[in-house]
């Protein structure tokens, strides 16, 4: 299976992806509308069939930041590296656009610590990153947990690993 990049068709498969983990509590819900506004944020894993099993995306929040989120996959899909395949995308996306930072906010930091990320304070991160957080049903009382990817040659001041 390969990452392709997600199309219109595929924004409904993804809300339901995503938000069957969110009833769960374990990632926070997205609406059909954020889905289609960010389409081109997302990648997607299709099984042989051409069915959508796996989904995430990195959304730019700055010129040197960068967030994965939205990082799914179908739980018959599960412990077969899709996840790491859509977090790998994400992150060679930010490479080649030159955004040297990349964060996310998880229910599941063991599983981007594998990938290279480092946990960090939340306040640590920039203002800009809450932006959306108002309309996040868990707000003020955010659970997640925060992890920064830094690339190798960046020499960025700021949160780091």
């Amino acid at each position: 299976m390969k990452v392709d990049k997600a199309r219109i068709g595929d924004a409904q498969r993804m809300h339901e992806l995503v938000n069957s983990f969110a009833d769960k509590g374990e990632m926070l819900p997205r609406a059909l509308s954020e889905m289609y506004e960010n389409l081109r944020d997302y990648f997607v894993v299709r099984d042989t069939g051409d069915q959508l099993v796996a989904c995430g995306a990195l959304h730019i929040s700055w010129a040197d930041l960068a967030e994965v989120r939205a990082v799914a996959v179908s739980e018959d899909k599960q412990g077969q590296g899709l996840g790491s395949l859509v977090v790998e995308a994400c992150l060679n996306e930010a490479r080649e656009l030159g955004i040297p930072t990349v964060f996310c906010l998880t229910y599941k930091p063991g599983f981007f610590e594998k990938h290279g990320f480092c946990l960090v304070d939340k306040m640590e991160l920039p203002r800009k990153v809450w932006s959306e957080c108002y309309a996040c049903p868990k707000f003020p009382d955010c659970d997640e947990v925060a992890l920064i990817f830094r690339f190798e040659s960046s020499k960025e001041p700021g949160v780091g690993h």
